[in-house]
């Protein structure tokens, strides 16, 4: 078993990859997949959209009773980070979805909005955990910056120094694809080096999309831009010499933006990992704190 959280044993597992990507239902993506707890007429992102996360739950585990624990981004993020949503967030976050205060300080900007515990990261830094941060509570630069930089600075000191300045944060008008290649020079340097970090953080956020608003790309694209940097990610990982090692996890941060035949919060979610079982389907009930506490 590579998770013995009962004694001292070393797990096989040496390295793990969290990606959060932002707002999709499980029925919109995986509701043609053909099994498990699926609805094929609410797939609006099926597989032609979206065929490397159905090759992704065909291949290794369908996950169909898996909930995010966030209602929005805002809270959202927090679940995700940390398995909890501060009094704060969960009592102001309505306030900004509802449009009444522009403010969006979920995310290193507001002291009250910090979990009681601390986010995945701090706690990893605090145990001697080496790290590396893609595109979280990062503020964005001008596009194509000096030297590649995309991000301007860090909302968390501890974060700082552990970040991809070349991995830009939320903002949808730059590719996912764009955001994959700054990890897979990354992953180029770990392979050269030996040396990848214990714990990857990675948020991929295009899936959110825009929506219908006018002359924007339409969610179709903007999902399979998505769809297709998840797929160069897993691929680059799955063929590096840290693969027989590695556990990837990958959640949507809430399932908003979507209809679900069985509850507003069931999204899709991956584990992926040579210590998964192979195509099997997993309807044991899961939520995103389930996923931090496997981590």
């Amino acid at each position: 078993n590579p998770i013995r959280p009962n004694d001292d044993t070393p797990s096989t597992i040496e390295h793990v990859v969290y990606i959060v990507k932002e707002s999709r239902s499980y029925d919109q993506v995986l509701g043609d997949i053909g099994k498990g707890a699926s609805e094929p007429s609410l797939a609006t992102f099926g597989a032609k959209v979206t065929p490397n996360q159905h090759k992704l739950a065909r291949d290794f585990v369908l996950l169909d009773n898996f909930y995010a624990s966030g209602d929005t981004d805002a809270d959202g993020l927090n679940w995700s980070d940390a398995a909890i949503a501060s009094d704060y967030v969960q009592k102001m976050w309505p306030n900004s979805q509802a449009g009444r205060r522009r403010a969006f300080d979920y995310e290193g900007g507001e002291p009250a909005a910090l979990p009681p515990a601390g986010y995945l990261w701090t706690n990893a830094v605090a145990r001697g955990i080496a790290l590396r941060n893609y595109g979280n509570f990062v503020v964005n630069g001008p596009r194509g910056g000096s030297g590649g930089a995309e991000v301007a600075h860090v909302r968390e000191s501890t974060l700082e120094p552990l970040t991809n300045k070349n991995y830009r944060g939320f903002d949808l008008e730059y590719p996912d694809t764009s955001r994959a290649g700054a990890f897979l020079a990354d992953l180029k340097l770990f392979e050269e080096t030996n040396n990848m970090p214990k714990l990857i953080l990675m948020r991929l956020p295009n899936d959110q999309t825009y929506g219908n608003i006018s002359g924007k790309l339409s969610p179709h694209s903007m999902v399979a831009d998505n769809d297709y940097a998840l797929g160069q990610i897993i691929e680059g990982i799955s063929h590096s010499k840290f693969w027989k090692s590695t556990a990837i996890f990958v959640v949507e941060d809430n399932a908003s933006g979507g209809p679900d035949h069985i509850d507003s919060h069931r999204a899709p979610a991956f584990v992926i990992s040579p210590y998964v079982r192979r195509g099997a389907t997993d309807s044991t009930f899961y939520n995103t704190a389930s996923v931090l506490r496997t981590i």
